[in-house]
């Protein structure tokens, strides 16, 4: 194990007492939180997921257009599309996911 590693404390403990601010860690953890932790990971995931659509709608543009790249205004037309899918994508597993690992015994 690298050294750098030796003592380093566990972050989340299960001990109640531990606080960030005036919440204990456990609080933030509870499902009373979910949508928070759904709105965290939606705008995690939206960034590279609009970035991975653009990228692969782009090439697929280029593949049609015989291997030359779209231009500027196609470009941006493309990007704008991406962000809505990306938008609902992220938003629907985020939901998804959330209400898995919080409510997934309800």
């Amino acid at each position: 194990s690298p050294l750098f590693f030796v003592n380093i404390r566990p972050v989340l403990r299960t001990d109640p007492s531990r606080t960030l601010g005036s919440v204990t860690v456990e609080a933030i953890l509870s499902p009373e939180y979910e949508w928070v932790w759904s709105v965290a990971l939606g705008v995690a995931m939206y960034f590279p997921v609009r970035q991975l659509i653009w990228v692969l709608a782009v090439r697929r543009q280029q593949r049609k257009a015989g291997g030359r790249l779209p231009d500027g205004e196609a470009q941006d037309a493309i990007k704008r599309r991406a962000g809505v899918t990306a938008a609902l994508l992220c938003l629907v597993l985020a939901a998804t996911y959330g209400g898995v690992m919080f409510g997934g015994g309800r």
